[in-house]
Formats: structure tokens, sequence, C-alpha cells
């Protein structure tokens, strides 16, 4: 779980806040809302090459493509007009 701060406390510390993020993501807040997180380069990095690797659809077993197609949409996940 990360830490949590409000963005005038990270102002007011934000070497603190920083140094955190190294090794644990830091959960802004503004007036009590989630904004955004401090993480470290290291973890920025993993994340935006984890969202690049794509996998062919070709490269799918068939047990992988028949649980696709047999996979719902949870009911309070679903669009209704």
């Amino acid at each position: 779980m990360s830490n949590s701060a409000s963005a005038s406390e990270v102002q007011r510390n934000f070497g603190a806040y920083h140094d955190q993020a190294l090794s644990e993501p830091v959960r802004v807040t503004k007036y009590g809302r989630e904004t955004v997180y401090i993480v470290s380069a290291k973890t920025y990095h993993e994340m935006k090459r984890a969202q690049r690797e794509a996998l062919a659809s070709a490269d799918l077993t068939d047990e992988e493509l028949a649980l696709i197609e047999a996979a719902e949409i949870p009911a309070e996940h679903r669009y209704e007009e």
C-alpha cells in the first residue's frame, strides 16, 4: 500500500516525499480526492514498458482464446443506455 499525503503537505516537504517515492509510490490528494502519484523513475519506466508489451492473437493458445470468448463483463461494469 502506498503512503498518502495532501498536495499542500507534499509541497511543504517535497524532499521527504521524493525520497519516500524511491521505495514506494506516494498517493497525493487535493481537497481529499486522489489526484496523482509520485513514483520512482524505475517504477515509471517499468510501467511504461509493461504498457507497451503487446501480444498477437496468433500467439495465444486455443485454451486462452476460448477463455477470452467465454468472458463476460460483470453487471456492475456494463454500459447500459
